[in-house]
């Protein structure tokens, strides 16, 4: 059966599955619970297009509703994440639009960010090659990222004429690797290195790049037979405590603490810890 772009198999109970979906403008694959999102267009560093926009930003609304993805790795096809966004496809139209036309353009792209950001699944970037503009963005919404020393990333909207200030960046980027190194990267467009981005604290982790991918799906499978009600609800906090107190902070994690007390998952850990095992997590 194949799905049309932003649709799941619709499940009882506001669920969804998205093990069949076909995607039309980048690959997606679900093994076990954990599902790859390659962007594929090697031939030109896998770019982004308007239609791939639209159905990235549609995927990931859907993800917030299948409960057969515990998490996704995105990656990029060839030796390359994203090129950003594509010259022909995306900039040039982008020149002959009005500004209720521009408008449109950057609060969908920003969309795609909120709902990578809102989708409970931990979203893991695997970054080799070419990471820039929009891709850098892709690769900063995730949960995580792993690179290789020969991966460079450039958020380089200032050297096309533009801000810094792209689908969230400059909210994102100070909080990942700090205020003074965010401003240099934003203002100046630079290559940041793979080595540079593991040292800042970009990329959790390098990985040779024969093995990034792989490394990748082993840490988001590790994830995925975890607590995943849990992870859920751990993203949902680093997401929500931004704009928050400390004070506001402290009660919003008791209550989402108390909720997660109430979960079957709890439960089997504590007596998988009296009978000495290792407690088999169901996400529930």
């Amino acid at each position: 059966m194949r799905y049309l772009p932003g649709q799941a198999q619709q499940l009882p109970g506001n669920r969804s599955a998205l093990a069949l979906y076909q995607a039309s403008h980048f690959r997606f694959e679900v093994e076990g619970a954990v599902a790859t999102l390659t962007l594929n267009r090697p031939e030109r560093k896998n770019p982004l297009t308007f239609d791939s926009y639209a159905e990235l930003r549609d995927l990931f609304r859907a993800l917030a509703y299948a409960d057969d993805v515990k998490a996704v790795v995105i990656t990029g096809a060839g030796e390359n994440f994203c090129s950003g966004g594509d010259v022909h496809d995306i900039i040039g139209p982008l020149t002959r639009l009005d500004m209720p036309g521009l408008l449109a353009f950057t609060r969908m792209t920003g969309d795609l960010v909120k709902a990578m950001r809102a989708c409970p699944q931990p979203v893991i970037s695997a970054v080799d090659g070419i990471c820039a503009g929009a891709g850098a963005i892709l690769a900063l919404s995730s949960d995580m990222r792993l690179g290789t020393a020969r991966s460079k990333t450039a958020f380089l909207f200032t050297r096309v004429g533009l801000a810094g200030c792209d689908m969230g960046a400059c909210a994102l980027l100070p909080r990942v690797i700090g205020q003074g190194r965010a401003a240099e990267l934003l203002y100046t467009g630079r290559s940041m290195s793979g080595s540079e981005a593991e040292r800042w604290g970009f990329f959790n982790s390098i990985s040779e790049p024969e093995t990034l991918l792989a490394d990748a799906q082993a840490l988001a499978g590790s994830l995925a037979s975890g607590p995943t009600f849990a992870h859920g609800m751990t993203k949902k906090m680093l997401q929500q405590e931004w704009n928050m107190g400390v004070d506001e902070a402290i009660e919003a994690e008791a209550q989402a603490q108390a909720i997660c007390m109430a979960t079957n998952d709890f439960h089997r850990a504590y007596h998988a810890f009296v009978a000495k095992q290792r407690p088999v997590f169901e996400g529930d």
